[in-house]
């Protein structure tokens, strides 16, 4: 007796929700403090767990940036650390993100479309996932999208977001390697440089 060919993908789509329905899902407690998820395109996704070398390199971005933003740019900005932001129909939580405004502006709220200058994600294990992630940021015109790659010891810079839908995308990209020198810039402001030795674990 001939048996059936079993389906070799998920024969069937997730459920999307919104942004509103995803907060509704977490005030009533759909998820635990310790369901480390977030939305992408309208799907609840789970994040990979975090390494040693994943959380050092986040720290030393994070300090890095920290200092160059200070009284360098003409209004308040401020860098994030593996915090949410609302963009679409997606709440990511980049690694790193700098943002327009202080720390108080966002008490009510998570940062938005036309507030987020920079996000950056730190991949080891979840490389597929973070460049997927460039279109979801170029979609919602995110200037600037640095992927930090462990594994090859380079960090991809993306930039000049063009949105379309499913097709946006950043039309500009550049790999720096290890022994590179990163330029950093704030609302088209560049004020500084970073080597790229100096960001890895």
């Amino acid at each position: 007796m001939a048996t059936a060919d079993l389906p070799q993908s998920i024969p069937y789509q997730p459920l999307r929700v919104s942004v509103e329905r995803y907060h509704d899902l977490i005030r009533a407690g759909a998820f635990s403090e310790h369901d480390e998820v977030e939305l992408l395109d309208g799907v609840v996704t789970e994040k990979m767990s975090k390494n040693p070398r994943h959380a050092l390199a986040t720290r030393k971005i994070d300090l890095a940036l920290s200092k160059l933003i200070v009284h360098l740019v003409p209004e308040a900005w401020h860098v994030r650390n593996q915090e949410p932001v609302t963009i679409l129909n997606s709440e990511p939580e980049p690694d790193i993100a700098i943002v327009r405004g202080k720390l108080d502006d966002y008490a009510n709220r998570h940062p938005g479309v036309g507030e987020i200058d920079l996000v950056i994600e730190v991949a080891d294990t979840s490389l597929v996932t973070d460049r997927y992630k460039a279109g979801i940021y170029a979609a919602a015109e995110i200037p600037t999208y640095w992927l930090v790659n462990l594994s090859d010891a380079t960090i991809e810079v993306y930039d000049s977001p063009v949105s379309g839908g499913e097709a946006s995308r950043y039309a500009g990209s550049q790999v720096y390697a290890e022994d590179g020198t990163l330029p950093v810039s704030v609302a088209g402001i560049e004020i500084g440089h970073i080597s790229v030795r100096n960001l890895l674990p």
